[in-house]
């Protein structure tokens, strides 16, 4: 299916069936393109986001403060459609309500950038939440293939889910495309070992929030790390210690490191500089 004819239709097939979905999924039907789709970003890893798919579960630790909550409250108090009802106010802050949904006009947008650009999807949501339909995570993977000149990169707390649906061999490696997740602190080290499983060009760990000591993590065959303190309200500090061993695994391991921010509530204040200098690494390519 090429990327023009997308737009027209999105299975209901899900990959539920792999883990609990809660089958929350809603698929977004205007006819208007949502331009909280795509943007331009600040992220220092990445050029700009795409985001096909909206919405989330809070999963583990990491997901306590996650900056895509507040985003979503503010998008849907904005009348964003594609955000209403992603969100609940509990204790005063904005929380996931389970609620996913899937938006196949946005589909269409990476084929109008002409600038090749490094794309982080699904800032706003995961890709392999097990509520999104293995069909339309196939549609977003023929717009990654039609669209060689964009670097995509794919981050997920859930690598167990991407490594079953990616291992069916209903879906090619490509080149450029990087699959990675997150990682707070030591009780998830094992989406590391589930990461290894997938097959792909580039593989990589994001650490933010690095809210714990990753200490005995295996990064062999990680080609990057990226490792940040958490920021915005409710903040947990990031001992500067958790990130030099990192930064030691790294060395050992020859994956690339990049350490995005000290974080804290106002992260423009504590900066990204560590031990005098940025660390900017990016992964070889494979």
């Amino acid at each position: 299916m090429r990327i023009t004819e997308m737009a027209d239709r999105v299975s209901r097939t899900g990959i539920g069936k792999l883990a609990g979905a809660s089958h929350q999924l809603h698929t977004l039907n205007t006819n208007e393109r949502d331009n909280s789709a795509m943007a331009e970003t600040s992220i220092e890893w990445t050029d700009a986001t795409w985001n096909p798919v909206a919405g989330c579960t809070i999963l583990t630790a990491g997901c306590t403060n996650c900056y895509a909550m507040r985003m979503a409250a503010r998008l849907e108090a904005m009348g964003t459609e594609k955000y209403q009802g992603l969100t609940r106010k509990t204790g005063g802050r904005a929380k996931w309500t389970g609620k996913v949904v899937t938006d196949p006009k946005s589909l269409a947008i990476p084929a109008t950038w002409s600038k090749p650009r490094r794309v982080f999807v699904n800032s706003m949501s995961d890709l392999f939440h097990v509520d999104v339909p293995a069909d339309f995570i196939r549609q977003v993977w023929t717009v990654m293939e039609e669209t060689p000149r964009h670097t995509y990169q794919i981050l997920t707390k859930r690598p167990e889910v991407m490594a079953s649906v990616l291992t069916r061999g209903e879906f090619p490696v490509l080149s450029n495309v990087w699959l990675g997740t997150s990682v707070e602190d030591s009780r998830v080290l094992s989406r590391l070992d589930d990461l290894r499983r997938v097959p792909a060009s580039i593989r990589f760990v994001s650490l933010e929030p690095l809210i714990g000591s990753v200490a005995g993590a295996n990064l062999t065959d990680i080609n990057w790390a990226i490792v940040g303190g958490e920021s915005g309200p409710g903040a947990r500090d990031m001992d500067p210690r958790w990130v030099d061993e990192i930064e030691a695994m790294c060395r050992r391991s020859g994956t690339a490191f990049f350490f995005k921010q000290w974080g804290g509530r106002n992260k423009k204040a504590t900066g990204r500089t560590l031990n005098g200098r940025t660390y900017d690494e990016m992964p070889a390519a494979i």
